[in-house]
């Protein structure tokens, strides 16, 4: 790492984050409140994880899908009181996801509202998540503490991370602040991207590798598009997932990537974006696997793109 702060909000594409710890409010997320005793079993018949199983000390990364598997939403949803549920999810799309599940509420005695006035969410990453949860919180783990909750995101550069949510009115989290900027690099550097509006409705969950990192349960009931989803798990091949990339300028969500073998014809698409040192960008972005194995891949601006290891495994791997 060079000589920048620590607060920098721009970082060497391959920098480590385990010199960094700190803090940062997300206003880029907001919270979705499902309140009554038939919230669990609704969660269940919209979601592809099973809310039903959920156990206290467990959150869930979920996907909303519509009724041809591709996803509307992405949330890390977990419960917050004997009979409600909070699903974090990226704030741009909050409304209509709102609107949408409301349409599905029909008989069941469940609430839904826009809780997101009502709470704040920080970022965490690695000293600040050992002092504010002690050294254990694993990945989707949840934690109570006091008035806030913690749970334990998939790491970056093997740097623990977590949510923090607490009433607004409550004291801000313990540590140092941390710029927005390497919170996005770590987001990326995760591997697990949150799904914001311009990407709704263009990717089926394994797209975003959702299925590699908890994000689907292929045990559970009917939700939309589970018949879509499980399709392409047994019985199809997965042709597009989830790649780090790498590029010398900035990229843009939506920007597509072309291969150098068919350069008329987009081979993928730019999903999540974080800024890298001099003006470089890191970046999660769906690709064709195909593409990823031999040629060269860039924009068509002629920006070069190169790809990076994803920190897990994928489930056809394992």
């Amino acid at each position: 790492m060079n000589d920048r702060s620590p607060n920098s909000t721009a970082l060497q594409a391959d920098a480590p984050l385990s010199a960094l710890d700190g803090v940062v409010r997300l206003s880029h997320l907001g919270v979705i409140r499902a309140q009554g005793i038939d919230a669990a079993s609704f969660l269940q018949g919209q979601l592809s994880q099973d809310f039903v199983l959920l156990k206290p000390d467990q959150a869930r990364l979920a996907a909303y899908c519509s009724a041809k598997g591709r996803m509307l939403a992405s949330f890390v949803g977990f419960q917050h009181s004997a009979d409600g549920f909070l699903l974090v999810c990226s704030a741009d799309l909050l409304a209509t996801t709102l609107k949408r599940l409301g349409m599905f509420v029909l008989r069941a005695k469940v609430q839904l509202s826009d809780a997101s006035a009502d709470f704040q969410i920080w970022g965490c990453i690695g000293s600040a998540v050992h002092a504010l949860a002690g050294n254990n919180l694993g990945v989707l783990a949840k934690r109570e503490l006091e008035s806030a909750t913690m749970v334990g995101l998939h790491p970056a550069a093997g740097q623990v991370r977590a949510l923090w949510l607490a009433p607004a009115e409550a004291p801000a989290p313990l540590g140092s602040p941390l710029a927005p900027g390497l919170w996005a690099w770590g987001e990326v550097q995760s591997g697990v991207a949150t799904l914001s509006a311009p990407l709704v409705d263009a990717f089926v969950p394994q797209m975003l590798n959702f299925e590699s990192v908890g994000g689907v349960n292929f045990k559970k009931g009917c939700y939309p598009g589970q018949e879509v989803v499980a399709r392409s798990q047994f019985r199809g091949v997965i042709k597009r997932r989830a790649f780090i990339v790498h590029a010398n300028a900035p990229l843009l969500p939506t920007q597509e990537i072309f291969h150098d073998g068919e350069p008329e014809q987009a081979c993928g698409q730019v999903v999540q974006v974080a800024s890298a040192q001099d003006g470089a960008c890191v970046a999660i972005a769906v690709l064709q696997v195909t593409a990823t194995e031999s040629g060269n891949l860039s924009t068509s601006g002629g920006t070069l793109v190169s790809l990076m290891p994803l920190p897990y495994p994928l489930l056809e791997d394992i």
